[in-house]
């Protein structure tokens, strides 16, 4: 199992719609980086949805439903979507601030790219937010 984090705007798409929806692709993404990512995301890998811009804070924990397939928002072959579902709110969201204040957390992607919108993170660091989040998981 591999660990993720997602970022989205709230005014444009939040965690309280994709719980509502319980299941979307996640399209958008038109940085390298990022869909190389999301082309290594498996299925039943486990996804933070963090609110970028307002709020800055992990919301949520979604799964990978599907594996990536190509973007249906262009024509462009390039780009590729996943599909993922809802899986647990945050107890107590997990603000950016206090993730830069972890020490253990100093290293991760939304600190050193913080304008990548889709990026790995360890299953330690994901265990981490999550205690930060005082959310327990049954898979870890």
């Amino acid at each position: 199992m591999n660990f993720w984090l997602v970022k989205q705007e709230p005014s444009k798409y939040n965690w309280n719609e994709l719980v509502k929806d319980k299941e979307t692709y996640w399209d958008g993404v038109r940085n390298y980086q990022a869909r190389n990512n999301l082309q290594k995301m498996k299925k039943k890998d486990l996804v933070f949805f963090y609110h970028s811009v307002v709020g800055k804070e992990v919301v949520g924990v979604a799964t990978v439903s599907r594996e990536f397939y190509s973007d249906p928002t262009t024509s462009d072959s390039r780009w590729v979507v996943v599909n993922l579902k809802p899986y647990k709110s945050i107890s107590v969201p997990v603000t950016l601030d206090h993730i830069k204040s972890h020490a253990e957390l100093v290293n991760i992607a939304l600190i050193k790219q913080s304008r990548l919108s889709v990026m790995p993170l360890t299953k330690k660091e994901f265990k981490i937010i999550l205690e930060m989040g005082q959310t327990k998981i049954r898979e870890l």
